[in-house]
C-alpha cells in the first residue's frame, strides 16, 4: 500500500496524541517550583544546623541529587515525571535521574558490564568523567588544606 506524503502527514496528525500545552506548562511550572521550594527548605535546614551559606548551598545540591537518585531507584521519580513533565527535567533532580535511571535499569547485567557501561552510554562520558574528576580534585584539595 502506497500513500502520498501529504496523506501520510494527515494520518500521522490524526493519530498523534493531542497535547494540551497550557496545562502542561502549568504542571511543569508547579512541579519545578515545588522542587525549588523543597530545595529552599533543605537549604534552610542546613543553615539551621549551623552550616555557612556556601556550604549549605552545596549540601542542598547534594541532598537533592541523593533524593532524586533514591526516588529513581524505588521507581517513584518516573511516576512523578509522568505528571510533572519538564518540571522535573530542569532542576538538578532531572540530572540525577538521567544518571541513575540507566544504572538501575541495567544493574542485573553486573557492575561493570551493566551499571557502569550504561551510565557512560546514556549520561555521556563528559558528565561521568566530570563528576568523577571533581570528586578526586575535591579530595585532593581537602587533603592539602587539612594536612
Amino acid at each position: 500500500m502506497e500513500i502520498s506524503e501529504s496523506e501520510y502527514q494527515k494520518l500521522a496528525d490524526r493519530l498523534a496524541p493531542k497535547s494540551n500545552t497550557p496545562k502542561n506548562c502549568v504542571k511543569a511550572f508547579l512541579f519545578g517550583g515545588g522542587i525549588c521550594l523543597l530545595g529552599q527548605a533543605i537549604k534552610t535546614g542546613w543553615l539551621a544546623l549551623g552550616l555557612e551559606e556556601q556550604a549549605a548551598g552545596t549540601m542542598t545540591s547534594v541532598s537533592l541529587i541523593a533524593l532524586a537518585a533514591l526516588l529513581t531507584g524505588f521507581a517513584v521519580f518516573d511516576d512523578i515525571a509522568r505528571h510533572a513533565g519538564a518540571g522535573t527535567l530542569v532542576p538538578i533532580t532531572g540530572f540525577a535521574n538521567s544518571i541513575s535511571a540507566p544504572a538501575v535499569e541495567f544493574k542485573t547485567e553486573g557492575f561493570v558490564t551493566g551499571l557502569a557501561v550504561k551510565m557512560f552510554t546514556i549520561a555521556g562520558p563528559v558528565l561521568v568523567y566530570g563528576i568523577s574528576a571533581s570528586v578526586v580534585y575535591g579530595l585532593i584539595y581537602w587533603l592539602t588544606r587539612v594536612l
